[in-house]
């Protein structure tokens, strides 16, 4: 019998699962995925547990925002073999001159920037009937989103609302809605989704996939207002398992991979390869959109 072992946070949650494996997928060795915390729900519910039953490789995964995820990988205060990100821009902070960890990436899928809400929320009601601008100007909600600086959602947050402002003819807009309680609205990405479900926010800033994969009641936004996060993947240079972060990207990347990613409210998009692709695996080379 194989363990699985989640690590979510500071917590290690051990899962056991009993798969057997074809001898070409056989590693026999744990791979360490960092990933975008918007995805977790994908990761340990779809990808994560897929994967284990191709072979005798044991998904491991950690949750964080993304930039949060490069600031321990440049600091040496995390390790991990798999690095997936919702920002394809923050791989360059750990490429050459920047610790070296990464000479490649891979861009594979999308997700647009969306407004959910608790419909048992005092204030659903409103967000179901009037202007969404509008009802998050109002005293006592409680709304969620992600830090700017270390999460790329929390960075696209704040720049649909600068967008908003102009658009609704409403300079002050988002200052207005984000105020000066930072510390309020601001949680960490991995468990945004689920203060919002326990009720602790009437609203929040999240990823379509997000809110599709756990059937959330979302507010659309306008084409002029649309943004979206586009995931990355890359193998860390100083991988402990190399073998195995292939493994993993190619089934990520493959069909298996993408029908899963699709399912749980990603949009896919052909993989295209940004740097040194020559430095990648050979196996991967195939699943790549010249």
């Amino acid at each position: 019998m194989r363990r699985r072992t989640m690590l979510l946070g500071a917590a290690m949650l051990p899962v056991p699962v009993s798969v057997p494996g074809p001898a070409w997928a056989r590693g026999g060795r744990t791979v360490d995925v960092l990933y975008a915390g918007s995805l977790l729900n994908l990761m340990e519910r779809g990808i994560g547990p897929a994967f284990d039953a191709t072979g005798d490789d044991v998904f491991r995964g950690y949750a964080g925002g993304s930039g949060a995820l490069v600031n321990q990988i440049r600091g040496g205060l995390r390790r991990g073999d798999v690095f997936i990100s919702a920002d394809p821009a923050l791989n360059d902070r750990l490429g050459a001159g920047q610790g070296d960890h990464v000479r490649w990436y891979v861009v594979f899928a999308r997700s647009p920037l969306v407004i959910g809400y608790n419909p048992r929320s005092a204030f659903a009601d409103a967000l179901r009937t009037r202007p969404w601008y509008e009802v998050l100007q109002r005293p006592g909600i409680r709304i969620g989103r992600t830090d700017p600086v270390l999460d790329p959602k929390g960075a696209l947050t704040v720049r649909m609302l600068q967008q908003a402002g102009p658009f609704y003819r409403q300079p002050d807009l988002a200052a207005r809605i984000m105020g000066n309680d930072t510390a309020g609205q601001v949680r960490p990405e991995e468990n945004l989704v689920g203060r919002l479900q326990s009720g602790q926010i009437d609203v929040g800033f999240f990823y379509a996939m997000e809110t599709a994969d756990l059937h959330i009641p979302t507010i659309p936004l306008p084409p002029e207002l649309s943004l979206a996060a586009r995931y990355s993947v890359t193998i860390l240079r100083d991988a402990p398992n190399p073998e195995g972060a292939a493994r993993f990207v190619a089934f990520l990347l493959g069909q298996a991979g993408g029908a899963i990613l699709r399912q749980h409210g990603l949009e896919t998009v052909p993989p295209a390869v940004v740097g040194d692709g020559g430095t990648m695996p050979a196996p991967l080379r195939p699943l790549i959109h010249s």
